[in-house]
């Protein structure tokens, strides 16, 4: 059984910089493919970034630029340094994994992946 445990979120003020990880654990496959989501108050859930975890990562428009992320394959963690927050990215941010390797872009839908953390909150206020 695959779990994913969030860790790393917390407030920043605007301009500022927050690490967010992921640990996977109970992993079997070798690649899969990896996100992370974000949900504000009241909105939908909407996409970070997708990437395979031996491929190039696929930002979404609001965090390209800004975001940076990273899969750690000895430790099976996948690592998303945000910076130059913004009051508009304050949410709970939510890894989610699927071993469905293929067509791991931007354009997957976040019902397409199997496993998901309970999530981090983030919020950048001044």
């Amino acid at each position: 059984q695959v779990t994913l445990v969030e860790s790393g979120g917390g407030s920043v003020q605007p301009g500022g910089s927050l690490r967010l990880s992921c640990a996977a654990s109970g992993v079997t496959y070798s690649s899969y493919c990896v996100a992370w989501f974000r949900q504000a108050a009241g909105g939908e859930r909407e996409g970070v970034v997708i990437m395979p975890t031996d491929g190039r990562a696929d930002y979404f428009e609001s965090s390209k630029g800004r975001f940076t992320a990273s899969f750690d394959n000895a430790n099976k963690i996948l690592n998303l340094e945000m910076n130059s927050l913004k009051p508009a990215d304050t949410a709970m941010y939510y890894c989610a994994a699927t071993t469905d390797y293929y067509g791991c872009n931007n354009q997957r839908p976040p019902r397409e992946f199997q496993v998901w953390g309970q999530g981090t909150l983030v919020i950048v206020s001044s």
